[in-house]
């Protein structure tokens, strides 16, 4: 099938794969269905997505996972807005404030802050929710983040462990536009990469210095940039590549997968990292685990708090003790392609050349085993370390901390800019 086209179908892939009915963009309302179990009808809400809209394999995608799964648990309605450009924004939240239909109002990525803030000014007794925006000191919008630098570290970790156990001096990480929230992804990944080395030298006895090669796109819609950028990192040497730019990423997964097939491999090394959702699925043999950041849980979180009545405006940030980040497993793959109806399963298993959904899984789990045990054993390691609060990882917010962060020679001097952050802030 030419690649144009099998693009196209992953895109429509995920879109069903998050949720049983609906489609791309635009503006639409689900009713869940009722079974006997449902309360009785309890309104509506409404979700606003970024410009990177349903279709990009994560972020915006694992947003609507949260808010149909409220929907259904529920039983309200539920309004999809798509927003074209970033003009779009203040109208699109504006309009359906006015309307006084909605128990919540959910805007979809940092860059709606701005836009939330003059809203829930406009309409205080509207109830709003933010992904990754920043907005504190607003009673009716309860700003949902994530700690990325955490879930970013255990991926940071693997890769850098993957490249030194075969003797690979560097990794890469492709990135979107270049805001805070994707600070926090950097940092974390380089201090994963860091603690890799220190773990590797303790393991080994040899020293390893990993370079991360970054490149900020300046989107988080063309998949183009990402090829072009992975390319870069790969003819560079860059082992393992991690995407942090929604749709962006998948021409990341194209970049590492032809350079595998220029190879004569069916497996990596080198590998990418997919992001937000478990992406592991979309090129397996390529895609050796994904960072998950459970935009679903969240935006389920501010649904169940406005229904019930618990709803708090300020900071909810969840990370990994909460289930809001982590690495992916085999399971977190079956649970999303389960959730495929029928034949969409079917004609996305033929198109991969899978006659079965064990095919699929076994070719999953033969792609993890191409990195050794004692690789993923020390992930879980770092894993415990951080829920324990032994190791602190960094979060930057700013250019002046992700440039510190950059420039530090070791995962210690990373934990002391994190701490130093923390007893100031």
């Amino acid at each position: 099938m030419k690649k144009s086209v099998l693009a196209l179908f992953l895109i429509g892939v995920l879109a069903f794969s998050v949720v049983a009915s609906g489609c791309i963009g635009g503006e639409k309302t689900t009713t869940p269905q009722t079974t006997e179990e449902k309360p009785q009808y309890a309104g509506k809400i409404a979700i606003v997505y970024d410009v990177g809209g349903r279709g990009d394999l994560s972020f915006n995608d694992m947003a609507y996972l949260g808010a149909s799964r409220a929907a259904k648990d529920f039983n309200l309605e539920l309004k999809e807005v798509q927003s074209k450009q970033e003009s779009d924004y203040l109208p699109n939240l504006r309009t359906l404030a006015q309307s006084g239909e909605y128990t919540i109002i959910i805007a979809v990525g940092f860059m709606m802050t701005d836009a939330i803030k003059q809203v829930a000014d406009e309409f205080p007794n509207q109830k709003f929710a933010i992904i990754d925006g920043y907005v504190p000191d607003k009673p009716n919008v309860m700003s949902i983040l994530f700690k990325e630098n955490e879930g970013s570290a255990l991926v940071g970790a693997l890769a850098g462990l993957i490249a030194a156990n075969d003797g690979k001096d560097k990794v890469g990480a492709v990135l979107g536009i270049e805001i805070p929230v994707l600070y926090k992804f950097e940092g974390g990944y380089r201090f994963g990469v860091a603690w890799a080395e220190d773990y590797y030298k303790k393991k080994t006895g040899k020293d390893v210095d990993i370079q991360v090669l970054y490149t900020y796109t300046g989107s988080f819609t063309d998949p183009a940039k990402g090829k072009t950028a992975a390319q870069a990192q790969l003819g560079q040497g860059a082992w393992v590549i991690y995407q942090i730019a929604g749709a962006v990423g998948l021409g990341v997964f194209d970049a590492v997968g032809e350079y595998l097939q220029s190879q004569g491999k069916e497996f990596g090394p080198p590998f990418a990292i997919g992001v937000d959702s478990a992406q592991d699925w979309i090129k397996p043999g390529v895609i050796i685990a994904s960072m998950m950041k459970r935009v679903d849980v969240g935006v389920y979180k501010a649904v169940e708090a406005a229904v019930k009545g618990t709803f708090k405006g300020g900071i909810v940030e969840l990370g990994l003790a909460d289930g809001g980040v982590g690495v992916s497993t085999i399971d977190d793959v079956k649970a999303m392609f389960n959730s495929l109806p029928e034949d969409v399963k079917k004609k996305k298993l033929e198109e991969l050349g899978f006659k079965s959904e064990d095919e699929l899984f076994a070719k999953l789990e033969e792609t993890r085993k191409q990195v050794p045990d004692w690789i993923w054993q020390a992930v879980d390691e770092l894993k415990q370390k951080i829920l324990s609060g032994e190791i602190v990882v960094p979060k930057a917010m700013n250019k002046e901390q992700i440039e510190a962060i950059r420039n530090a020679k070791s995962w210690q001097e990373m934990e002391e800019l994190a701490k130093q952050w923390e007893s100031s802030s």
